[in-house]
């Protein structure tokens, strides 16, 4: 009985530095990253490189290339591990079939990407799993975290005029 007693209260003693500090891991990547993916040709899949932003809240990555839900778009969403690793799903929308690999590809269809990603404080790197070279391409990924810009310092104030 006196053990549970002890128990309870160290629980309330340190819980509020462990909720602290778990904050903190999973908050360490917050903000916006440029995203730029890059998929070389193959075969008869033609080059192609996007840019994007994601945003990364509570450890949560997101981010929406064209218009969600339309022929274009990709949608990159997953979490990030206290590490920075990441495993990344990215759901995408084909435009063309010029993408695309498969006899029965067209506009429209949908497609979904695997992606491992590692995070450091300001930069990532990721890459698409392209299932042992048979049903994808290497794709890369590249995140660069956007710093707050400095505020622009003060203008100076006007001299004093002589006299007053």
């Amino acid at each position: 009985m006196k053990a549970n007693r002890i128990l309870i209260v160290c629980t309330f003693l340190f819980l509020p530095g462990i909720i602290i500090a778990a904050e903190h891991t999973t908050v360490r990547f917050d903000g916006t990253w440029h995203t730029h993916v890059d998929c070389p040709a193959r075969g008869n899949m033609e080059a192609f490189a996007w840019k994007f932003d994601s945003v990364i809240t509570h450890g949560a990555l997101r981010g929406v290339r064209g218009t969600e839900g339309e022929p274009g778009s990709f949608v990159l969403t997953g979490k990030i591990n206290e590490d920075g690793s990441a495993k990344l799903s990215g759901d995408g929308i084909l435009a063309s079939r010029k993408n695309a690999r498969g006899l029965f590809a067209h506009k429209g269809e949908e497609y979904n990407w695997d992606v491992r990603a590692q995070f450091k404080e300001t930069d990532g790197t990721g890459a698409r799993n392209e299932g042992l070279d048979i049903i994808g391409r290497a794709c890369s990924f590249e995140f660069k975290k956007q710093l707050d810009e400095p505020a622009a310092p003060a203008a100076p104030a006007a001299p004093a005029s002589p006299g007053l």
